[in-house]
This record gives structure tokens, sequence and C-alpha cells, in this order.
């Protein structure tokens, strides 16, 4: 990965995680291509970051949306040496109460559009003998939460891929992995917040002290925490097939 401005395309790059992994990888050196369905946050992350970016709003469940960005990327700058796959969203309700609607919607966002990345990016990569693919998925993507099946279906299925790309890839010169965080001192988590809030009658500060206290050190991990464990799925080509844990120690591999 050593070629001069190489090229990176994080989605979800609006906010939170993503946010962090594009500031991260412009300070290593990367051009950016940001994505997200919200351009304005797109531009404040495009402020943060060093050099060269480009902003392309997209809702990233859309088949042709993904060969937009892909097509955008190439033509401007050539292919992408590096992916993470960042975009993502959760929900929570008892199983029985889990419309058909939820689930699908959790299974697009979460899994069929981070495959269809993945799928779309392997061709150049594998073409270039050099690739990295990073996707950020969750500890529920190892083990199951209550009130949460839809979202750790998705996660689970997303591991899967990435389990399986990377062990058909290896040979290659392309890696795949996953970072799987705990909770992320984000706005994901101020939503899952403020629906306990709601569910519940707790005051916000109740609602986050709870979850802090899920996780081993007490306390929400931070997107910087997240974005360099994306960057050493990025920087070492030993580290490959992995779902890398971040999340205070709570879950042990």
């Amino acid at each position: 990965m050593d070629d001069i401005d190489p090229i990176a395309i994080v989605t979800g790059a609006g906010r939170g995680i993503g946010r962090a992994v594009a500031v991260r990888l412009s300070r290593e050196g990367y051009k950016l291509a940001l994505t997200s369905r919200n351009e304005s946050e797109l531009r404040e992350t495009a402020d943060l970051c060093q050099g060269e970016t480009m902003v392309i709003p997209a809702d990233i469940t859309s088949a042709e949306a993904i060969e937009t960005l892909f097509d955008s990327v190439e033509d401007a700058w050539g292919a992408a040496e590096v992916l993470v796959a960042n975009a993502g969203s959760g929900f929570a309700a008892p199983i029985h109460k889990t419309t058909d609607a939820q689930w699908a919607s959790m299974l697009d966002l979460n899994l069929t559009a981070p495959f269809r990345c993945i799928r779309r990016a392997v061709p150049n990569m594998v073409a270039a003998k050099r690739g990295r693919i990073v996707v950020v998925a969750s500890v529920a993507a190892k083990q199951g939460e209550p009130y949460i099946s839809a979202y750790t279906a998705s996660k689970h299925g997303i591991l899967g891929v990435v389990r399986s790309a990377a062990a058909e890839l290896a040979k290659t010169g392309v890696t795949v992995n996953a970072v799987c965080p705990g909770y992320v001192d984000t706005p994901m988590t101020a939503q899952t917040v403020s629906e306990i809030v709601s569910r519940t009658g707790r005051t916000a500060d109740d609602a986050r002290s709870a979850l802090e206290a899920k996780q081993a050190n007490g306390r929400l991990v931070t997107a910087d925490e997240v974005a360099d464990a994306v960057w050493a799925c990025v920087a070492n080509g030993a580290i490959n097939g992995q779902g890398i844990n971040v999340d205070g120690g709570g879950l042990q591999s």
C-alpha cells in the first residue's frame, strides 16, 4: 500500500465511526470518497480531512447507487485500494413484534449493502494484486442479545461474508476483515439511549450508564478507538478473515 495518493471509499462517512475512520485515513495519506445519505454531514467530514476528498451522497441500500459510487471514484481517481463498509443502523423490538419490513430493513443496510460493495470492489483489487476491505460490524456479529434479533442476524451474516471472502481471496493480495465494536459513543448509541428512555421511562443518564455497565471496562468505546482498529486492518496485510472485537474486553476471542 505504498503508492502516492492511495484511494479509499468509506460508507456511512457522515458522522460517528465513519467520520473518525475517514479522518484517520486522510492523515495516512489517502484520498477519500465519502458517502452517506446526508450531504451536509459528509461535507463536515470532508472539512476535517486532510488532502483530497470526494463527497457522494447516496442511499447505499440501492444497487444502482453503489454502482454510481464506484464508477464516480474510478472515473475521477482510479480504483479504490481500500473499502471501509461502515454504513449501518439498528433498532430494538421483541422478536414477536419485529415486522417483516423491520427485518428487511436491517438486512438491506447491514448485510446486503456491504456485500454489494465488497462484490463491486473485489475485481479491481484482485487485478491490482492488493486491497483492503474492512466492514464495521458489531459484537452482535458474535453473540445474541435480547430485542435485537434482526440487527444481530444482519451482523452475524456480514461476518460470515467477511470470513468467506477472506478465505477466497487469501492468495490474491486482498484482505477482508471486520471490526466488531461494542457500544460506541456515537449518534447511533445516542439513539439507543433515546429508545431506552422511551421504552422504560428511565432518564437519559441512567440509560447511558446502563450501556456503559454492559462493557467490561465500564465505559463506551470511542469512535477513534474503532478507527484505530480499522487502520490496523488496512496497514497489516497479515490480518485477514478476522472479526476484531473493540469492546473493552467484554467478548474474548
